[in-house]
C-alpha cells in the first residue's frame, strides 16, 4: 500500500503549529480535495474546482471527560496552514459515500443541530461541499478513525451510507497501522501511546444480530460439534439437510389428497355463501342509496331554511339601520322649524344644522346603497329633509337680515359712535364685529345647505353696513375740515399782485396732513371691513393680506388683542377651499364689495377739493400720499379700496393739472396783455413756484411735478421766443446742439461697451466696397472661426453689458430727469446698429446663427 498523508509527520507538526493554544492533541492528519458537487444527472458526478484541504481529528481531555473535534484547515498564501472551520463530533450524525463517483473516494460528513440535520460547512441555497480522497485506503483510513472516535469518546456511532461497513471493518483488520491515541495518568496529565487500529475497531458484526440470534447461533454450531472456521462445511451440511426436508414436504403433500378435496368443497360452499351475501349487500345498497339520496334531500333542505334564516336575520338589521336613518330627532326638528336663535340657543342650531347636513348627504347615492334609493319611504324621508332644510333656511334668512339691520339702526341712532364737534372719533367695529361672529358658523351651514340663500344676505349686510361707514366718513370728514386751522386766503402763484410773496410763506401743511389722517383712518378700516366681509360671507377666495396696508404703522394697537378678521371658526369641509385667482367667488366678492362701500368716496373727494381751494400745490403732497398707501393694497378682499384709492389718486391729479393750466392761461393771457409786459416777469415767480413744489414731492409724485415742469417751461419758452425774434434761433440752435451731443454720447457709450462687435461690422462695410460678400469670409481675421470668437465674447453676457451701458450713462448725468429721455434713445440706436450687423453677417455669413433683433429687443425691454 502506498505511503498515505496520514503517516506524513511533517503534516501532524503543521497542524499542531495551527492549532497550538487550543489544548488538543492531534489524532489524525490527512490531506484531502473539498469541491460541492452537482448530483442532478445519476452516474455523473460534475464538481467545482477542488481546494486542497486538511482535515484533522483532535481530542481534548477535560478531567474525566473527552471531546472530539473534526478541523478543517486551508493553505494560506505563503503555503502555512491556518485553521479555516471547526466542527464538533457529537454533532455528526451521517456519513455518506458518494455512489455517483466511481472512485468511491468522496464523501460527505452530515451533523444534526437540534434535531435539523445540516451538511457540514453548507448552508441551504449551496450545494453540500465533498471531501475527496487520493485512493479507497484513505478514505477507509480517515473514516473508520471517525467511527473509533465516536464510538470510543462519545459511545455512540453516526449513520453510515453508500458503503458496506462489514467490508470496511474487514479493511480495518488488514491494515492495522499504529495510531497514537491519548491516555490520563493518575495524576491527570495526558500521555500519548501507540496502538493498533485493530483495537479501535469497530465490531460491526455484533451491529448486524442481536443478542438472542447470536446465541441461538452458537447453540446451532454446538450441536453439530464445528468450530467457527469451519464455515463451509457448516453450509454444505445445511444444503444437504435443506433438500431432505423439501423431499419430506413434497411426500406429505401427495399423502394429503383427500384433505385436500375436503377443503375444495368447503371452499366451494363458502363461495355460494359468499355469493348470497353479495347479493344481500346488492339489495342492501340500493336502500342505503336511497337512504342517502333522502338524507341529501333533508340537508338541501336544511340548508336553504338556515341560509333563509341568516339572510332575514342581516334584513332586518340593515332595515333597522335604515329605519334608524329615517328617523328624524325631535329636539332637531323643533330647532329646524320653530327653534330661537338668540346667542344662547346657537349652539343647538348648530347641531341641527350638522344632523341636516349629513342626513341629507346619507340619503344620496354615494353614501347611500342604491337599491335603497328608490324605496318610497327613504323618497318621503328626503323630501321631508328637503322641506326641513327649506324652512329652516327661510327662517335663519329673515332674521340675520332683520339682524344685520337692527344692529347697524343701534349705532346709528347713537351719537357717541361719530364724530362731534370739536372731537374726532376712530370708527371701532369690534362690538359689531363680535356680535355678527356670533352667527359665522350659521353662515356656513347656511351655504352648506343652500348656496343661493347667502346672495340676499350679502346684500342685506352690504346695504346696512354702507349706511354706517357713509354716515362715519361724512361725519369725520367734517369734522376734520372743521378742525384743521389754515389761512383761508387763496395763494396765487403767478399772478402780478404784491401779496402772492407774502401768502407763498404761508404753512399748509396741516391741509395734506388732514388728509393723510382721513387716509389712515378709513383705508386700514375699510380694508378690515373686506376682510371680514369675505370671511365672513363665505368666499371662497384666496388667502387676504394682512390688513392695514401702507398706513398700517400709524395704527394703534387694539387693547383687547384680538384680531378683528379672525372669525374664531373652522371651515365645515376643508376639502371645499379653493386656492388661486380663478376662484368664481372672486367676482361675486368684488360685486358684493362694491355695494358694501359705494358713496363713501365722495367724502374723500370732499377733503380733496377742500384742500386744493386751500393751496393747490399741496396736490403734490397728497399724490405721494395716495401712491404710498396705493401701494400697500395687494389683497384680492381690498380690490375696492385699491379702486377708492386709485379714483382719489386721479382726482388729486385732476386738480393739479387744473392748477397748472390755470397757470399757462395766465401767462398766455399776459402775454396779450395791452401793456406788453411779456413772460419775463413770471421767470422769478417760476423759480419760487419750483421750490415750492419741491419741497412738497413724496414717493412717486416726481412724474406730476416733471410734468407740470414740462407745461410751464414749454410755454414760458415759447412764448419766449414769440416775444424776442432774436432768441428763436438761438433756442433752435441750442436745441440742435443737444440733440447732437446727445446722439455723440449715446454713440460713444455703445460703441466702449460693444467695440468689438462694431468694429468687426465696420472691418465688413469696409471689404463690401472692394470684393464681393462671398469672398470676405476668406479674408484675414474675418473667417467664420473669428466671427464665432467675436460672438461669443461681445454677446455671451449681454444683459450684464447693457446693464454696464446703462449705468455709464446714469453716471455721466447731471440731471436724472434726463435719463428716461435718453435711455430710450440709447436703446433705439443700439437696435438700429445692431439689425444693420445682423444684416451684414447674414448676406457674409449665411450659415452662422446670430441673436436676432427681436430677440434683442425683447432682452431690452425687460430691463
Amino acid at each position: 500500500m502506498a505511503k498515505s498523508s496520514a503517516d506524513d509527520e511533517e503534516l501532524r507538526r503543521a497542524c499542531e503549529a495551527a492549532m497550538e493554544g487550543t489544548k488538543q492533541s492531534i489524532v489524525m492528519s490527512i490531506r484531502v480535495a473539498k469541491s460541492r458537487g452537482v448530483w442532478g444527472k445519476s452516474g455523473k458526478l460534475g464538481r467545482q474546482m477542488a481546494k486542497p484541504r486538511v482535515l484533522a481529528l483532535s481530542v481534548k481531555s477535560k478531567g474525566q471527560r473527552k471531546k472530539a473535534f473534526l478541523r478543517v484547515m486551508k493553505y494560506s498564501s505563503g503555503g502555512v496552514l491556518e485553521p479555516a472551520k471547526m466542527y464538533k463530533l457529537k454533532h455528526l450524525s451521517k456519513v455518506e459515500v458518494i455512489t455517483n463517483d466511481p472512485s468511491g473516494c468522496t464523501f460527505t460528513l452530515v451533523r444534526s443541530l437540534d434535531g435539523i440535520n445540516e451538511v457540514i460547512n453548507t448552508s441551504q441555497s449551496v450545494a453540500p461541499p465533498q471531501w475527496t480522497m487520493r485512493n479507497t485506503d484513505d478514505r477507509n483510513r480517515i473514516l473508520v478513525c471517525i467511527l473509533n472516535i465516536c464510538k470510543d469518546v462519545l459511545g455512540k456511532l453516526p449513520k453510515v451510507v453508500g458503503i458496506d461497513i462489514v467490508e470496511m471493518a474487514l479493511w480495518a483488520k488488514d491494515n492495522t497501522p499504529v495510531v497514537t491515541t491519548q491516555r490520563s495518568t493518575e495524576d491527570g496529565e495526558s500521555v500519548a501511546e501507540a496502538v493498533t487500529e485493530s483495537e479501535l475497531k469497530v465490531t460491526v458484526e455484533k451491529e448486524l444480530v442481536s443478542q438472542a440470534e447470536e446465541e441461538d447461533m452458537e447453540a446451532l454450531l454446538g450441536t453439530y460439534v464445528m468450530g467457527i472456521g469451519e464455515a463451509e462445511a457448516f453450509s454444505e451440511r445445511l444444503k444437504r439437510e435443506l433438500q431432505a426436508l423439501e423431499a419430506a414436504n413434497v411426500h406429505a403433500i401427495l399423502e394429503s389428497e383427500p384433505l385436500v378435496d375436503e377443503v375444495l368443497n368447503g371452499l366451494e360452499a363458502a363461495t355460494n355463501i359468499v355469493d348470497d351475501m353479495d347479493e344481500w349487500l346488492g339489495i342492501f345498497n340500493v336502500k342505503l342509496r336511497h337512504m342517502r339520496e333522502d338524507i341529501e334531500s333533508i340537508e338541501t333542505r336544511n340548508n336553504k331554511l338556515e341560509m333563509q334564516s341568516v339572510n332575514n336575520k342581516a334584513l332586518i338589521e340593515e332595515l333597522d339601520k335604515v329605519i334608524e336613518r329615517l328617523r328624524v330627532p325631535s329636539e332637531y326638528s323643533a330647532s329646524l322649524t320653530g327653534g330661537s336663535f338668540d346667542e344662547a340657543d346657537m349652539l343647538q342650531n348648530i347641531e341641527a344644522c350638522e344632523w341636516l347636513a349629513k342626513a341629507l348627504k346619507g340619503l344620496e347615492v354615494p353614501n347611500l346603497d342604491p337599491i335603497y334609493a328608490n324605496m318610497r319611504s327613504v323618497k318621503e324621508k328626503r323630501a321631508e329633509l328637503k322641506i326641513l332644510k327649506a324652512t329652516f333656511v327661510t327662517r335663519a334668512s329673515e332674521f340675520l337680515r332683520n339682524y344685520f339691520a337692527s344692529l347697524v339702526d343701534f349705532m346709528v341712532s347713537d351719537k357717541s359712535y361719530f364724530s362731534q364737534r370739536g372731537q374726532l372719533k376712530r370708527p371701532d367695529h369690534a362690538d359689531l364685529r363680535y356680535k355678527c361672529r356670533t352667527y359665522a358658523r350659521l353662515l356656513q351651514h347656511l351655504k352648506s345647505l343652500d348656496k343661493n340663500c347667502l346672495g340676499p344676505l350679502r346684500k342685506a349686510y352690504c346695504s346696512s353696513l354702507n349706511l354706517l361707514l357713509r354716515r362715519e366718513a361724512r361725519e369725520f370728514a367734517n369734522e376734520l375740515r372743521a378742525s384743521t386751522k389754515v389761512s383761508r386766503n387763496p395763494t396765487v402763484w403767478l399772478e402780478g399782485s404784491t401779496g402772492s410773496s407774502q401768502n407763498a410763506n404761508t404753512d399748509t401743511s396741516a391741509v395734506s396732513d388732514a388728509y393723510a389722517k382721513m387716509l389712515t383712518i378709513f383705508i386700514p378700516l375699510l380694508v378690515d371691513e373686506s376682510s371680514f366681509f369675505a370671511h365672513f360671507m363665505c368666499f371662497e377666495v384666496p388667502a387676504l393680506a394682512p390688513p392695514g396696508g401702507a398706513g398700517s404703522d400709524k395704527r394703534p394697537n387694539n387693547d383687547d388683542g384680538n384680531d378683528d378678521d379672525d372669525l374664531g371658526i373652522m371651515d365645515i369641509d376643508e376639502s371645499d377651499k379653493k386656492t388661486g385667482k380663478t376662484s368664481p367667488d372672486l367676482t361675486a366678492l368684488n360685486e358684493s364689495l362694491q355695494d358694501l362701500l359705494d358713496g363713501i368716496q365722495e367724502d374723500f373727494y370732499a377733503v380733496v377739493d377742500w384742500a386744493y381751494k386751500i393751496d393747490p400745490l399741496r396736490c403734490i403732497s397728497m399724490h405721494g400720499i395716495t401712491e404710498r398707501y396705493l401701494s400697500g393694497q395687494k389683497a384680492d378682499a381690498a380690490g375696492f379700496v385699491r379702486l377708492l384709492l386709485g379714483d382719489l389718486e386721479a382726482r388729486v391729479s385732476m386738480q393739479f393739472s387744473r392748477f397748472v393750466d390755470e397757470a399757462c392761461h395766465q401767462i398766455e393771457r399776459n402775454e396779450r396783455n395791452v401793456r406788453q409786459m411779456g413772460v419775463l416777469p413770471y421767470i422769478p415767480r417760476f423759480a419760487a413756484l419750483a421750490t415750492r413744489m419741491e419741497q412738497y414731492i413724496q414717493g412717486q409724485s416726481r412724474d406730476l411735478v416733471d410734468q407740470a415742469y414740462t407745461k410751464f417751461v414749454s410755454i414760458i419758452l415759447y412764448d419766449l421766443a414769440n416775444v424776442v425774434p432774436t432768441l428763436a434761433k438761438f433756442y433752435h440752435q441750442a436745441s440742435e446742439a443737444y440733440e447732437q451731443a446727445c446722439t455723440r454720447h449715446i454713440s460713444l457709450i455703445i460703441y466702449y461697451q460693444f467695440e468689438r462687435l462694431f468694429q468687426f461690422a465696420k472691418k465688413i462695410e469696409d471689404l463690401m466696397y472692394t470684393i464681393s460678400p462671398e469672398e470676405i469670409p476668406f479674408q484675414l481675421g474675418l473667417s467664420k472661426m473669428e466671427l464665432r470668437k467675436m460672438l461669443k465674447s461681445s454677446l455671451s453676457g449681454v444683459d450684464k453689458s447693457i446693464a454696464q451701458m446703462y449705468k455709464k450713462l446714469q453716471k455721466n448725468l447731471a440731471s436724472e430727469e434726463l435719463l428716461p429721455s435718453l435711455w430710450d434713445k440709447c436703446k433705439k440706436e443700439f437696435l438700429d446698429k445692431y439689425e444693420s450687423f445682423v444684416q451684414l453677417v447674414a448676406k457674409v455669413y449665411p450659415s452662422e446663427n446670430v441673436p436676432g433683433v427681436t430677440e434683442m429687443r425683447g432682452l431690452l425691454a425687460s430691463m
